[in-house]
């Protein structure tokens, strides 16, 4: 085992996998010569060149319209979004040709691409930087999306994602990159479409992804304390669900709650809830309760910035008054 931090696993993740096929390639602004804006890619161009490790103008529709079209004709891009808000100028690309070339194709085309970079809101970025992609995303048929939250599953699921044939979004949270955690010597993957149970327990289910798996734990410290029992799932998989973890620990607990850093309107909580009433209403003793940020610009002001999202002490005051509804 070896401590390891999180922007360090995810270029272990593409430094592994660049050498064990040559056909992948890493391509965004800065990701060569400067290594990356979080230092994701630093120095592999010093091993594998300028052209697998390829520095793009400021352009962002244009280099990963590129990337499909290399995608296409057989290689495996991963694109770095300097700021994951950027690509929204690569909607187009990612939606209507990374993500229905495939099927449009008749099967035809794989589109084994990878698009990753930092994302959601970190200490004072302002609201252009501080974009949570997960929700425009979701409705896109043809995606997979992935939230990694630790630097063990960062780099599990960035190596299953390379090698995956379809395309994948990968959201890295912009203040996890220098999260540390021992990671084991030798090669592993992790699964694309399973949840993770971080705690089992009894008296709710707590659905979280990314950063905010990390405020649910710290919330969880004060409710173990005060005698209180939940269980956390990091969903990891946003896009497909992982509904059998879901539907499990719902069938135990009865209730839940959903804590995202996404906004209210049309997020990821917003499709879950919807899922769980589709598919589990009669397992609910309580109605499903979203925690969300607030519908607004993230705000350039710290204080204003950390009441617009999700903090532990709102998740302890959810606990405590859906587990106090217990019939």
């Amino acid at each position: 085992m070896a401590e390891t931090l999180l922007f360090n696993a995810l270029r272990e993740a593409i430094d592994e996998e660049m050498a064990r096929d040559p056909s992948v390639f890493v391509l965004g602004e800065d990701v060569g010569h400067y290594g990356g804006s979080y230092k994701v890619t630093k120095d592999l161009y010093k091993k594998y060149g300028d052209l697998r490790v390829l520095d793009t103008p400021i352009a962002e529709n244009a280099f990963t319209g590129m990337a499909v079209g290399a995608a296409m004709t057989g290689l495996r891009p991963i694109i770095e979004g300097m700021n994951m808000g950027f690509l929204l100028l690569a909607f187009n690309q990612i939606a209507n040709n990374a993500g229905m070339l495939r099927y449009t194709s008749g099967g035809n085309f794989k589109i084994p691409l990878v698009v990753r970079g930092p994302g959601g809101v970190g200490r004072q970025l302002g609201a252009e930087h501080s974009q949570r992609l997960e929700a425009y995303f979701q409705g896109v048929p043809g995606l997979k999306m992935v939230a990694c939250s630790t630097p063990y599953n960062a780099k599990g699921l960035l190596k299953s994602a390379i090698r995956d044939d379809n395309p994948v979004i990968f959201f890295e949270h912009v203040l996890l990159y220098n999260l540390k955690q021992d990671l084991p010597e030798g090669e592993y993957l992790l699964p694309l479409d399973k949840a993770e149970t971080v705690r089992e327990g009894s008296d709710v289910t707590i659905l979280t992804y990314s950063r905010m798996r990390h405020h649910v734990m710290q919330a969880v410290k004060t409710l173990e304390k005060d005698g209180f029992d939940p269980e956390v799932i990091d969903l990891i998989s946003l896009k497909p669900l992982d509904f059998d973890t879901i539907g499990a620990s719902i069938r135990k607990t009865h209730r839940v709650i959903i804590v995202e850093e996404c906004m209210r309107s049309g997020g990821i909580g917003a499709e879950i809830t919807a899922s769980i009433n589709d598919r589990l209403f009669d397992e609910l003793d309580a109605p499903v309760i979203r925690l969300a940020s607030q519908d607004i610009p993230t705000p350039y002001n710290g204080t204003l910035e950390n009441l617009t999202i999700v903090q532990p002490a709102q998740i302890v005051e959810a606990v405590q008054k859906l587990v106090a509804l217990k019939v």
